[in-house]
């Protein structure tokens, strides 16, 4: 068995997404489609015929090529319909082409020299008041409190109503750059593989969105947004409580996306998802790379 690098070029579109559709372990951040927008240059590691396969989201600087995990792509790592041994992990890390590189491996990627990250996912398959039965006292309080406030929960908000909306409000954490978030969501849309939820006060304007990213058995909960208004009112708690209401009984689950931060993780939590870990792998920064070849020079 031989592990084989494959530039973009050379990469088997027709087998790569097979081999992902039909993982064990499926996610939408691997498609070659969500990977054309997020990493356009990615390049592969696969063993035999596409029976496992590693996305390379490859960046250049200075002449120099590095991996890094690319915006909005929470997990990636090592997929395949068999099982995915520790010992295969670290094959596929020993066969990485390039000296520098910061990536996220997926949940089932086990490796204990990785450093865990943090996700949260709540199961679906339960009745609705089961799983509302589970929710935190704080979290039933915000949801009972949006009662107060004649907002509508809507899950038909048109691309452009987002974006313009994302694009206006003021964020406290890093994004991506907007012409590729722009490209992600209209993708996604065309793709049918995201619904976008809004939160509209009594003038019918937008107060708090978030996108649900559909990733096979997976509801993600991705690029989450509420202005000041949304806020004050808990309009987002309303939105993740009708996203669970619509998706009750089932055999999906809501994946929260993941946060190291408390405060966040707490708002997860108080759905009753539960805690779960990914891998993180890093070793030399591009400009510390960059240092070391200054030096040896």
């Amino acid at each position: 068995m031989e592990i084989k690098h494959f530039k973009h070029s050379e990469i088997d579109r027709q087998k790569w997404d097979a081999c992902i559709q039909n993982a064990c372990n499926p996610l939408v951040y691997a498609e070659s489609w969500f990977l054309d927008i997020v990493s356009p240059n990615w390049e592969a590691l696969v063993l035999d015929d596409y029976e496992y396969v590693m996305p390379l989201p490859v960046k250049r600087k200075y002449g120099l090529s590095f991996l890094v995990q690319p915006p909005l792509t929470q997990q990636l790592g090592v997929f395949s319909a068999h099982t995915i041994e520790e010992c295969i992990v670290e094959s596929f890390i020993q066969k990485l082409p390039y000296c520098s590189y910061h990536l996220d491996f997926n949940e089932q990627n086990s490796l204990r020299k990785g450093i865990k990250q943090h996700n949260f996912i709540l199961n679906l398959k339960e009745d609705y008041s089961t799983i509302f039965s589970k929710y935190s006292t704080n979290t039933k309080r915000n949801v009972k409190k949006t009662e107060f406030y004649s907002f509508e929960i809507k899950t038909d908000v048109s691309a452009n109503d987002f974006l313009e909306f994302y694009h206006n409000t003021e964020k406290n954490y890093a994004v991506a750059p907007d012409a590729k978030v722009n490209q992600l969501i209209r993708e996604s849309i065309q793709k049918n593989r995201i619904t976008i939820y809004g939160a509209y006060n009594s003038e019918h304007l937008l107060i708090a969105a978030l996108c649900l990213l559909h990733s096979f058995n997976r509801l993600i909960y991705w690029l989450p947004m509420s202005n000041k208004e949304g806020k004050e009112t808990s309009a987002m708690f309303k939105i993740v409580d009708t996203i669970i209401q619509k998706n009750a009984n089932s055999n999906l689950m809501l994946d929260f996306y993941g946060s190291n931060v408390q405060s966040i993780a707490r708002f997860y939590e108080g759905f009753g998802a539960k805690l779960t870990y990914y891998y993180e792998i890093k070793r030399l920064s591009i400009n510390d790379f960059i240092k070391r070849l200054c030096f040896w020079k």
